[in-house]
């Protein structure tokens, strides 16, 4: 990629694109191209926690069930004012009509009060532990139970499939995380520190530093927690999905690093993929994706 189509991918990824000219041969998508395509009406629209942000959709199939069940977690830098859960809201609409249960979860962010360290990691330790209190109104089957995530949230779904294996002392862990069976990581990092400056180019400005309240150097135990990667193998399966942020090369040195501790780690790409045609049901590249999330559904 040359330098200046690798700044715009970078402007596509921060959810800045407005302002990028678009060739319609690219199929590049904007953020706000995205949160306008249509999605079902939630089942269910509820706070899993006391702060406004701790609220998440629930998307249920049609049928009896039990059903397997997504929690889903929107990107956006990490920052309020870049996404929300309506940026997810499609593709949780996209699987539910494919037969999977969908939490789709907003968070707090940095910017927002108790956002950051630790609050936006206990809010998706504690929006994935909620699914046991749904579940015992709805057919859900939690033993089938994965985490989506997309930019940001793909580094929170892999830690989610991570927090497990912390320490029980850690702040972030929770007392007793629901077990997940599988993780999808759509172009975001499963590690941190790397970013640490590539973040500013991507988001316009530095994010991972005031997430973590510190730097890599100031606050190593934070890094080591907080990062999916610092935690390998995480026993259970994981798929990355490649494109502008995530790039082919870093997932592979992600999987590289899964399988030699014994993890499965399954790496997609997809033609024509930029940040965020990724997640647009009716793009043909989110039918790979949405391939990709349903087969790594566990079997009943």
């Amino acid at each position: 990629m040359n330098g200046s189509m690798w700044l715009i991918a970078l402007a596509l990824a921060a959810g800045q694109a407005d302002a990028v000219e678009q060739s319609p041969t690219t199929r590049e998508m904007r953020p706000a191209d995205v949160r306008a395509l249509p999605a079902t009406t939630p089942t269910l629209v509820e706070h899993y926690g006391p702060a406004a942000q701790r609220i998440g959709e629930l998307r249920m199939p049609a049928g009896r069930g039990p059903f397997p069940i997504a929690v889903v977690i929107h990107g956006g830098c990490w920052t309020t004012g870049f996404e929300t859960l309506r940026g997810t809201a499609p593709i949780a609409a996209a699987l539910a009509a494919r037969g999977i249960a969908t939490w789709n979860v907003e968070y707090r962010q940095v910017g927002d009060p108790g956002g950051g360290w630790p609050g936006s990691f206990r809010d998706w330790a504690a929006a994935t532990d909620h699914l046991r209190a749904l579940a015992a109104r709805y057919p859900l089957d939690l033993k089938r139970t994965i985490v989506v995530g997309h930019s940001a949230g793909a580094h929170a779904a892999l830690w989610v499939a991570s927090r497990g294996r912390l320490p029980r002392a850690s702040v972030i862990r929770g007392a007793d995380p629901l077990p997940v069976r599988g993780a999808v990581a759509i172009d975001g990092p499963g590690d941190l520190a790397p970013f640490v400056g590539l973040d500013a180019a991507v988001c316009g400005k530095p994010v991972i530093v005031p997430l973590m309240g510190g730097t890599p150097a100031a606050v190593p135990d934070r890094y080591r927690e907080g990062t999916p990667a610092r935690q390998l193998p995480l026993g259970l399966p994981q798929t990355l999905v490649a494109s502008v942020v995530l790039t082919p090369p870093m997932a592979e040195a992600y999987r590289r690093a899964a399988v030699a501790g014994g993890d499965r780690v399954t790496v997609v790409t997809t033609p024509g993929s930029d940040h965020f045609n990724v997640i647009a049901p009716g793009m043909p590249q989110w039918r790979d994706i949405e391939a990709a999330i349903i087969a790594a559904v566990p079997a009943r």
